[in-house]
């Protein structure tokens, strides 16, 4: 959600707020139209660049494969 989140919206946010993000999404599927869902975006991605952004952080946790192929152009490069 963190890569989905700076591709579709522009946000720039962290592990914290992408996991608000997704628990919201996922309320809002359940509950249906018609009902809204807030949540806090409360941490930005700036925290994460040495880890949710490096490609060899991510390479050494074994998590590249995780993120969609057309979301990888925000991997920095090692």
């Amino acid at each position: 959600m963190v890569y989905r989140m700076l591709d579709e919206e522009g946000l720039y946010i962290g592990a914290s707020s992408a996991l608000n993000v997704e628990a919201a999404r996922q309320l809002a599927l359940k509950l249906g139209p018609g009902k809204t869902v807030v949540t806090i975006l409360c941490d930005g991605a700036y925290r994460y660049q040495t880890r949710l952004f490096s490609r060899k952080w991510l390479e050494s946790k074994n998590l590249v494969g995780a993120i969609p192929d057309h979301l990888q152009k925000y991997i920095i490069l090692p």
